[in-house]
């Protein structure tokens, strides 16, 4: 059932083309209205946003290749004013160039980043006032694969821990692997460490381009979606050894398609029922049910996505609905999920906002 309870969305965006920076926007779960989004706080390039569990902090990648004079992005992080307005607190360096996904351990102690252009990623410590620290741990991936053009070198794409807090799982599009780290959170600022699993990795078909990833509800299986092969993954994950085993792949476009596309965002429905991801081209969200005995997927339906280049798209928690952030088409699609099917019906709003890619409820 629906809360009545308004929901305050964030919104990161690719600075410039009318966006100034981060922006927020009340959601009402039980009409399904987004209202018209307000700048929060300004700056560069904040393309993916991560929300401190106590609600009083925000963190932001900047994906810049300079910050301080020195080939570095940035991460930032902002104290949630009682208006939604974000106030700095400071900006530290995420270890790498390109940065373009963040989040942090589910003991809110560091930040795990992902740095792009540069193939790496980091932690970074959290003080108990919210500020960030400098990175403590930085590892370059080294490698390639087989497509010379995306793939030449790695470029790390998303980082999170698992249900257990006991690994970190990063995927790198230039490798075709999804890396696995042992993680260690310390008392103390600056303990935080990420060291190689045994075995250090999990291999996808060559040339598949590993994006994001989603846990299932239950932590037995991980759904990746791939961007260069356009495809669904499914993997059962042993959370006691940190390993994943290939169950499954589906392709997220239909058989007939030919491209151009990019494949982006994965999200499981809070029900554990179905799993979602975008294509940018094909310009759809696929839609997957999931057993949630053997994670096995079945293709459901794919649903035009409101507008062009769907980067990112977001839940609400109570899954009733689906906003997908269209990127080239400078709007945000709202649409209505159907708890028994899983199918997409787009209420007809569409609100306009420049390039967004990352949006974020804070319930």
């Amino acid at each position: 059932m629906a809360s009545d309870h308004p929901l305050l969305a964030y919104i990161g965006t690719y600075t410039g083309n009318g966006s100034q920076g981060i922006y927020s926007a009340t959601f009402d779960p039980v009409s399904g209205k987004l209202g018209v989004p307000v700048l929060a706080s300004k700056t560069q390039d904040p393309t993916f946003l991560a929300l401190h569990p106590n609600h009083r902090f925000l963190y932001a990648v900047n994906e810049v290749s300079t910050f301080e004079n020195k080939k570095s992005g940035a991460v930032s992080a902002f104290v949630i004013e009682p208006d939604g307005k974000l106030r700095p607190l400071n900006q530290e360096p995420s270890g790498g160039a390109g940065p373009c996904h963040l989040a942090l351990d589910r003991t809110a102690k560091c930040v795990l980043v992902a740095n792009y252009s540069s193939g790496s990623v980091a932690v970074l410590p959290l003080e108990s006032d919210g500020r960030l620290d400098p990175p403590c741990v930085s590892i370059q991936h080294q490698g390639s694969s087989v497509n010379p053009e995306r793939q030449a070198g790695p470029h790390a794409h998303f980082i999170t821990t698992d249900p257990k807090n006991r690994f970190a799982l990063a995927c790198d599009l230039g490798l075709d692997q999804v890396l696995v780290y042992k993680l260690t959170i310390g008392d103390l600022p600056g303990a935080g460490t990420l060291v190689p699993n045994d075995p250090p990795s999990a291999a996808v078909k060559p040339g598949s381009g590993p994006r994001h990833l989603a846990f299932h509800p239950n932590g037995r299986f991980v759904f990746l979606v791939n961007e260069l092969g356009w495809t669904l993954t499914s993997f059962a994950y042993d959370a006691r050894r940190g390993i994943l085993k290939e169950l499954q792949s589906l392709s997220t476009v239909p058989e007939t398609f030919t491209g151009p596309n990019l494949s982006a965002e994965v999200q499981v429905h809070p029900l554990g029922k179905f799993v979602y991801a975008s294509n940018r081209g094909h310009d759809s969200i696929a839609i997957f049910g999931v057993n949630p005995e053997n994670g096995r997927l079945t293709f459901i339906d794919r649903s035009p996505c409101g507008g062009r280049t769907p980067r990112h798209f977001a839940l609400t928690p109570d899954g009733n609905w689906l906003l997908a952030e269209n990127q080239d088409s400078n709007n945000i699609a709202v649409f209505h999920i159907d708890s028994r099917t899983g199918r997409l019906t787009p209420t007809g709003q569409s609100v306009e906002i420049g390039s967004p890619v990352c949006l974020l409820f804070d319930p």
